[in-house]
């Protein structure tokens, strides 16, 4: 990409520079640190020159935007054609608070639905199981049948929005609740957009909400994959996710390396039943977070679109471009947001989704500043909505795409962090896969090591927190927090023992033994699935009559 000799004359001008210019500032104004490292640990030189993308091709590497390997972005014009769909992930109490607080978000110009569930749905628990008593609506909504879904969405057309749905274990149930949904409000399957989250690798790993061993959750995420393809075109049927993977503590390169590691074995998994790559590939999305790092981000979302590319094409064959594009989800990070100053987690957000921008992510969520002390209230809310409008609509970010293209920096970290990641697969395959490298305890090491490193340089002040550990005040904690009222599980228990009062029970029985059946056989299981949420089982009744066959994951103890 460069000339030779250019390059010669400027490598002897860099070094002039650094012995006349660089080490005598030095000596006058000492520098804050004595090295300099990103998030992932990669080191941070003072200056980047051609000399350090010396190997780049702009076809091989970069390409135009849409274009192999996508590294630019998978849409030619990007946001000059449609900007990112803008969520505001919201979940709380019963299913009707939530509906009102969808329909706010709506008015406001949010412009597609995150559904956020309460503990006992993402296990597959009932509100009145006594496993449940303290968690009914308090990190989500509580759904236990097809009535509460019908109350989430009501008023609201499924076929006008897209909806984002982070459920894992339970998946196939929330999915099929959907579609009933839907049918009842006389829209078609193929007509519905949105995404399941789906992806239950990244919960034996970094979140814990899992039910089944990983073997039996495979076959059911195969069989969603199998049954969408065929019914529901538009829908995108898993989000892998490395947004809690990278909340957990993992760096940068790792939460792409162990995400698309996952994504990999989904692939695997679906080419043995069968499944065509250039079908199925097409509605895999990813969920990625957005840390602090800025230019460290965009180059994280960039090596991400790059790699995952160029498996699908070389080593899954895949042939159709829309089989090989990465397309995201970002959230910005959770944890890096402080209960201390909180007016402080504007400026930190807006950092991070203008670093999702650039990275071109398809979809964002932007955290509220009150979430590191309760669920976010209205006011915080629409801030965090408008820091994406002001973001779309007055910053100029939208208006070429990948602008930071050809910056020495960014492009050498992209290239740095597709190395590590590939370094990450080669360890991954010398286990046997991502399956063999999660049982083994790999890769939770890997992140339980890493957050280690990363709470401890904050102790040491080596990493600087705004507000925690430096500049810190005395500060009274904020008014109107948002809190979930206690009579909610109250409701919720008795709004299911009169469902069950009035259902056909001898229907339901039936159906859950055909589940059960079919889960011992190889049948799949999504049209049982559906039938059964039509005649109104729960939640419980269905994941209880796969636990039945299934088992449940007991997961190793970590030394």
């Amino acid at each position: 990409m460069f000339d030779t000799i250019a390059i010669t004359n400027l490598k002897e001008k860099i070094d002039i520079w650094k012995k006349e210019k660089y080490s005598k500032i030095r000596t006058k104004f000492p520098e804050r640190r004595e090295e300099f490292f990103t998030t992932s640990n990669i080191p941070v030189d003072v200056q980047y020159s051609p000399l350090d993308i010396m190997n780049l091709d702009y076809t091989k590497d970069l390409g135009n935007a849409g274009e192999y390997p996508f590294t630019r972005g998978v849409q030619p014009n990007m946001y000059r054609g449609k900007l990112w769909t803008m969520r505001q992930y919201a979940g709380f109490g019963s299913a009707e608070e939530t509906n009102k607080r969808y329909k706010f978000l709506l008015s406001e110009g949010q412009t597609g639905l995150s559904v956020a569930f309460d503990l006992p749905t993402q296990i597959g628990y009932d509100s009145d199981n006594q496993i449940s008593f303290g968690e009914v609506g308090k990190v989500g909504v509580a759904i236990d049948s097809l009535e509460d879904m019908e109350s989430l969405f009501d008023g609201i057309p499924l076929d006008k929005v897209s909806t984002s749905m982070t459920i894992n274990s339970t998946a196939a149930i929330l999915l099929a609740m959907y579609m009933a949904v839907a049918e009842k409000q006389g829209i078609a399957p193929e007509k519905l957009r949105g995404t399941i989250q789906n992806d239950i690798l990244k919960e034996y790993v970094a979140r814990g909400t899992y039910i089944f061993p990983p073997k039996e959750s495979m076959r059911i995420i195969t069989d969603i994959f199998e049954y969408c393809t065929k019914n529901l075109p538009e829908w995108n049927t898993i989000s892998i996710s490395g947004y809690h993977i990278r909340e957990a503590g993992a760096t940068a390169a790792q939460e792409v390396a162990f995400t698309l590691a996952d994504g990999v074995a989904y692939v695997e998994v679906a080419k043995k039943a069968r499944l065509e790559i250039d079908d199925f590939g097409k509605r895999l999305s990813f969920f990625f977070n957005s840390h602090n790092n800025f230019i460290e981000e965009i180059a994280k979302f960039r090596a991400a679109r790059r790699i995952w590319a160029r498996l699908m094409k070389e080593r899954f064959g895949a042939t159709d471009p829309k089989a090989m594009m990465l397309r995201f989800h970002t959230q910005t990070s959770g944890s890096t947001l402080t209960a201390q100053q909180s007016e402080n987690n504007i400026i930190r957000v807006t950092m991070q989704a203008m670093a999702a921008v650039f990275g071109g992510t398809q979809s964002l969520h932007t955290n509220s500043m009150d979430e590191a002390l309760a669920l976010p209230s209205e006011k915080a809310v629409t801030i965090s909505l408008r820091t994406q409008q002001v973001i779309a609509y007055e910053s100029g970010v939208a208006d070429t795409v990948d602008p930071f293209a050809g910056s020495y920096y960014l492009e050498y970290l992209t290239n740095k962090i597709e190395e590590e990641v590939n370094n990450y697969f080669n360890k991954i395959d010398s286990l046997g896969g991502m399956v063999k490298a999660i049982e083994e305890g790999y890769i939770q090491k890997e992140i339980q090591d890493s957050a280690y490193k990363y709470q401890k340089a904050i102790e040491k002040k080596d990493i600087i927190v705004v507000g925690l550990n430096k500049f810190t005040m005395e500060e009274k904690l904020p008014e109107k927090l948002l809190k979930v009222d206690p009579e909610v599980e109250k409701i919720q228990i008795e709004k299911l023992k009169k469902l069950k009062s009035r259902r056909d029970n001898n229907e339901v029985k039936e159906i859950l033994e055909k589940i059960e059946d079919a889960a011992r056989s190889d049948k799949n299981l999504m049209p049982l699935i559906l039938e059964a949420v039509k005649a109104y089982a729960t939640i419980g009744e269905i994941s209880d009559s796969l636990r039945n066959v299934f088992g449940e994951y007991k997961p190793s103890v970590l030394l």
